[in-house]
């Protein structure tokens, strides 16, 4: 599914029509009624982790004074400031694939509190002014277009169009952004004490109490550039190593969002390679908390040498 980068680029999309009314609106979703935003007008644009959430009021309210808009993580000392806001509803799960708010809906939408949260699900996405057309033929040999979940056309001739996601109105926008890797406001030493954890630190980067935003790829990358076995438990490492694998979450998100904004793509040195760029032979497992969701992980023995207490290199996943 989209990580924090993905989502912010998506989030930078739908903030050119802030301040437009829907005139029109489509598409296949049977979580909303997507009738309900019909002559609503976008309030507001913004994300939180891996969610993005739409504000909609009646068109003849007036738009609201624009919230101060909170700096990336590297912006802060330069004194620039980026578009994406952050500010959602605080998420609980702990499992990166496990993501769901317990959202509460408003009386009316697009009255006081009209807040659409949109997740994406695999290959989610959203357009602008265009709608995605099929790059290969799908298992019966059709060359189908992708159904659209939803569609809003704006009055201005624009339209937005979202794929492969979940709606939900809730109530309330309003939220701690600490959590998030790609906010200025992120809490580094709140971070630093769950990667200390005596867990594997594969888990705890997937913690989206403590990592919104961090996903598979992220965790992947970011445990090979820092040279940390996936299942090394966090209570063995070095102050000194926690500090660089956090450097590195923070540094590949943001180049990742830059590359995105560029509509440029980006070399993955471990995620779904056979051989590191040394050379070596990439091993992969599937690797979770017990009882909880299970995810795919590529690392290197050579380069990321297995720091575990009695146990031993886990059998790789074929």
């Amino acid at each position: 599914m989209p990580e924090g980068p993905s989502v912010r680029k998506f989030q930078l999309l739908a903030s050119r029509f802030v301040g437009q009314v829907v005139a029109k609106v489509g598409g296949s979703t049977r979580k909303i009624n997507v009738d309900d935003l019909k002559s609503l007008r976008l309030q507001d644009a913004q994300v939180h982790g891996k969610n993005l959430f739409l504000a909609f009021v009646s068109a003849g309210c007036p738009l609201g004074p624009s919230t101060e808009e909170p700096v990336l993580q590297g912006e802060a000392a330069s004194g620039t400031s980026s578009p994406a806001q952050v500010c959602a509803p605080q998420t609980h799960p702990e499992e990166e694939g496990l993501q769901e708010l317990q959202c509460s809906r408003p009386d009316v939408p697009g009255g006081p509190g009209s807040w659409l949260r949109v997740h994406f699900g695999l290959f989610g996405s959203i357009r602008a002014n265009e709608f995605s057309r099929a790059s290969q033929a799908n298992k019966r040999g059709d060359w189908k277009d992708p159904t659209p979940r939803l569609v809003l056309h704006f009055e201005s001739g624009g339209f937005l169009v979202f794929y492969n996601c979940r709606m939900q109105w809730c109530s309330s926008a309003v939220a701690d952004p600490t959590s998030d890797i790609l906010s200025a406001d992120f809490h580094r030493g709140r971070a630093l004490d769950a990667l200390r954890a005596p867990r594997p630190v594969c888990y705890t980067l997937l913690d989206q109490r403590y990592f919104s935003g961090l996903g598979n790829i992220i965790k992947n990358e970011i445990l090979y550039l820092a040279k940390i076995h996936p299942l090394t438990q966090g209570s063995l490492l070095a102050p000194s190593d926690l500090e660089h694998l956090l450097d590195c979450a923070i540094q590949f998100s943001l180049d990742w969002l830059q590359s995105k904004l560029r509509d440029e793509g980006l070399h993955f040195q471990i995620y779904q390679k056979e051989q590191c760029p040394l050379g070596h032979a990439v091993m992969k497992g599937t690797f979770g908390p017990s009882g909880g969701y299970k995810r795919l992980t590529w690392w290197c023995p050579q380069c990321q040498p297995a720091a575990l207490s009695g146990v031993g290199e886990p059998t790789p996943v074929t």
